[in-house]
């Protein structure tokens, strides 16, 4: 059981995860589905995919602003309909295209690009609060998705080795991405109370990663120098940029309803990553990290929220066993094959020969030692 005022309690049981072929009536494909977040990777390469089965009637892509020209092209058939879902007019797009499967992957981790912390959460929770009121006002909406995030279990020294399904955080996201996709959760848990006849399924994926995606992680791993804390070496698991669309494209298509961890297999310790990807690593003090982070956001290379760096702190790994079990699906790379993939494809090339990463490395350790 969850406890009281976590952002995970109240699990419903509609979000009960079943076996596809358990006594449960045989899945519909459907007709017409709207995508949220087009104008991004996975949203927009999600109804690129989508329009390509013919089974499927019609495909709806909504975002505020228009994707890139060439995923555009990609997305093929889908029609783009340029809608803010903070608006409640996003009801009359849902209800005028009579939509049966909605997959909402609009949720965006990078204050950057959203205009800053504020508009990020508005656009996130107050968003996703208007799609869902008018989802429950459409009769013909029956199937919901959402990408959501593991990063609701939050980042420890307390943290088991693997969190799964049923876990709450030892530490409650206080803020960010990991706050938002916890309180975004909750409310679609109230949705699935009022509508028991939609299937409801949330994909908690971990950080994706992979040659095209652009995320906060992928760019810093991309740094030539990468700022690490001094002392700590966090456990990384990833999941392919390929992985994600498949498992979102199942989701979509298929009737399996439930809460799903979705990682690849196998971790890497966060030196490990920095070496696959030929950077130089900075280890640095502690009361060091949260100045760099403020400096680094001033830059706009990269804007890693306290979450964020609380992950490269401690981080975090997931049990995926009810995804292969009862949602069917088995990624098909590793953690370290998916990151092998993000280094080649983005053509990474190491900054220093590994001897010279090793001399430098001792040399920062015994500085640090001689401060002390």
């Amino acid at each position: 059981m969850h406890p009281a005022g976590s952002p995970l309690a109240g699990r419903n049981p509609s979000f009960a995860a079943r076996s596809p072929g358990s006594g449960s009536v045989a899945p519909v494909s459907p007709s017409v589905v709207l995508v949220t977040g087009v104008s991004r990777f996975l949203g927009g390469h999600l109804a690129a995919r989508l329009a390509a089965n013919p089974q499927i009637e019609r495909v709806l892509g909504v975002d505020t602003v228009p994707p890139p020209r060439e995923l555009l092209r990609r997305m093929g058939r889908a029609e783009f309909v340029r809608a803010d879902i903070r608006n409640p007019l996003i009801s009359k797009v849902v209800a005028g295209a009579d939509v049966d499967t909605v997959v909402h992957a609009s949720l965006s981790s990078n204050p950057g690009s959203s205009g800053g912390r504020a508009a990020m959460k508005e656009m996130n929770v107050i968003g996703t609060m208007q799609l869902l009121a008018a989802c429950q006002k459409t009769p013909s909406v029956r199937r919901m998705v959402l990408k959501s995030t593991t990063a609701v279990y939050g980042s420890s020294p307390r943290d088991p080795a693997l969190f799964d399904e049923t876990m709450t955080p030892k530490d409650l996201p206080s803020g960010g991405y990991a706050k938002d996709a916890a309180e975004i959760e909750a409310y679609l848990r109230g949705f699935a109370r009022r509508r028991p006849d939609v299937s409801v399924t949330v994909l908690r994926f971990a950080n994706v990663i992979g040659p095209h995606i652009d995320t906060a992680l992928t760019r810093y791993f991309a740094l030539p120098a990468v700022p690490t804390v001094l002392g700590y070496d966090a456990r990384v698991q990833l999941l392919h940029e390929e992985d994600a669309l498949a498992v979102m494209e199942r989701a979509a298509s298929e009737e399996v309803p439930g809460v799903f961890n979705v990682a690849a297999d196998g971790v890497l310790l966060l030196s490990q990553a920095i070496r696959r990807a030929g950077r130089v690593p900075v280890p640095l003090p502690g009361f060091a990290v949260g100045p760099l982070g403020r400096i680094v956001r001033g830059t706009r290379l990269i804007d890693f929220s306290p979450e964020e760096l609380r992950f490269l702190n401690f981080g975090r790994v997931v049990d995926t066993g009810r995804l292969r079990r009862q949602f069917g699906f088995s990624p098909r790379w590793t953690t370290t094959q998916a990151f092998d993939d993000y280094v080649h494809g983005r053509g990474l090339r190491p900054v220093l020969e590994p001897a010279r990463i090793e001399a430098l490395e001792r040399n920062v350790l015994s500085m640090a030692r001689a401060l002390r």
